[in-house]
């Protein structure tokens, strides 16, 4: 009876340790498999991670190394824009500040650009004139002479000395003024001009 009572605990225990380890196995190979999956998926998102990384590392290498070009282009153009500037207002500044400051060049110009309102010398048409303050004494004897009583025109002349050199003139009471004053003329030189400085200078 003993014996069968030994017999029937071992065999209990036999298959409780079995069971046991069958079920610990189990268990093992679960957790295993998790961990596998887990690893798995973390390696995955370190890599999808250093990827995305990696491709907006050249996106914006690709874009600094285009903004560096470009900022490079437009320092060159504005580099050379300046030396053009420079080079025409020394070549053309001189020459036309010199030739509008001369009151026979000037008178000639304003008698010229006078006649133009009334061609036919025919209605007189009143206009205003303004001119630099260092000409007055030179320029009014001869506006008031030879350029009202043979062009039959009433001028009235202001002076203004932020005028360097030339005049502007408008008929009166127009709204509009024509300029040809030092800066209109450097600057309309200038543009004709500056086609072959830049031939000239950077080929």
């Amino acid at each position: 009876m003993q014996n069968k009572l030994q017999e029937l605990t071992d065999r209990l225990y036999a298959e409780g340790l079995s069971k046991g380890k069958q079920e610990g196995e189990e268990v093992l190979k679960n957790a295993k498999a998790e961990a596998e999956q887990i690893v798995s998926q973390a390696k995955a998102e370190a890599e999808r991670i250093i990827a995305e990384a990696n491709k907006k590392a050249d996106e914006l290498k690709t874009k600094t190394e285009a903004d560096i070009r470009m900022a490079g282009a437009q320092s060159i153009a504005a580099v050379r824009h300046e030396v053009e500037q420079l080079i025409l207002a020394q070549a053309v500044e001189k020459s036309v500040k010199g030739a509008l400051s001369a009151d026979e060049f000037l008178k000639e110009m304003i008698k010229t650009v006078v006649a133009a309102f009334n061609p036919d010398n025919s209605a007189a048409t009143d206009l205003e004139l303004i001119l630099p303050e260092a000409v007055k004494s030179s320029v009014e004897p001869f506006l008031k002479g030879e350029v009202s009583r043979q062009l039959n025109v009433g001028i009235e002349v202001s002076y203004s000395k932020k005028l360097n050199a030339g005049f502007k003139i408008s008929p009166k009471g127009s709204g509009y003024l024509l300029q040809f004053t030092d800066d209109e003329f450097i600057r309309l030189i200038s543009s004709y001009l500056r086609p072959a400085a830049k031939k000239i200078l950077f080929g």
